[in-house]
């Protein structure tokens, strides 16, 4: 089942010509505030497509915990919008009750784990389902890790229960900016826990001496080799559902469908292949 994110200049659009694709993901904090027009208009959506709830805020690896107020408004949206998936990101964004505009990488440790572990572990609790969580894009690598970034996530669907969004995407900007193998990434996530795949554009810029670091930016075509990398993972974990991210840059409907719909290419050759 191929997806794309629901942006606000396809709204009208989208209620309008209802168009062929399978499903639409939003950010959850987008529709937090207690009624309006945002609200009215993804609740239309609903009526005709699946909806998954994809947060940003939640600061799961906050040591000061996830804020009560959040869950408690994520919980009322669950219940308005019944969604497939809720997901959220392996990062931290707020302390001491002030919050940043970035989802911020934390150091692979069993410090790191415990707080991922508790705060995943109070937040299904609270909403009373599973959540995914997502693999980040990173740009830096904290000297007080111990473990690679793919098992500290693994771990972490084992103690909390939940499972995984993996982001192909994120997966190659990160071991590219960091000389880590994708292939081994992809091959190290056990079986049965990937609910959820993202795929979306990135931007190369140049910083000193002429390195370069990959952005995941979101505000372009899904590159080749992030094509192939997706094609092994869903050799490996199947056809499971995927979303095409494009939040900068938004194109026209039409053009962001077929993007995501080159995903269906992959998706048929694997079950031609495997027939």
């Amino acid at each position: 089942m191929i997806g794309v994110g629901l942006r606000h200049p396809h709204y009208h659009e989208v209620l309008s010509t209802r168009p062929g694709i399978g499903w639409f993901e939003v950010h959850s904090e987008n529709f937090f505030h207690q009624g309006g027009p945002a609200i009215d208009i993804l609740l239309k959506v609903r009526e005709n497509y699946p909806i998954s709830l994809h947060g940003v805020g939640l600061s799961l690896g906050s040591a000061s915990g996830v804020s009560e107020q959040h869950l408690a408004h994520l919980k009322s949206l669950i219940k308005k919008v019944n969604p497939f998936l809720v997901s959220e990101h392996l990062s931290w964004s707020m302390v001491s009750g002030v919050y940043l505009p970035d989802l911020l990488p934390v150091p692979y440790n069993d410090e790191s784990l415990r707080i991922f572990t508790e705060n995943i572990s109070k937040t299904q609790d609270f909403l009373g389902r599973e959540i995914l969580i997502e693999n980040p894009s990173s740009y830096l690598e904290y000297k007080a890790s111990v473990q690679e970034e793919v098992e500290f996530l693994v771990e972490l669907t084992k103690r909390s229960g939940a499972k995984l969004l993996l982001d192909v995407n994120n997966i190659f900007v990160s071991c590219e900016n960091h000389g880590w193998d994708a292939e081994k990434y992809i091959q190290s996530v056990p079986l049965g826990i990937v609910k959820e795949i993202h795929l979306a554009g990135h931007s190369i810029k140049e910083i000193e001496h002429g390195q370069n670091v990959r952005i995941d930016t979101h505000d372009n075509v899904v590159c080749d080799a992030v094509w192939d990398l997706y094609a092994s993972a869903i050799g490996r974990f199947g056809g499971v559902p995927t979303l095409l991210e494009w939040d900068a840059n938004i194109p026209s409907l039409d053009f962001l469908i077929r993007e995501a719909y080159k995903a269906a290419q992959y998706l048929d050759a694997r079950l031609y292949a495997t027939a």
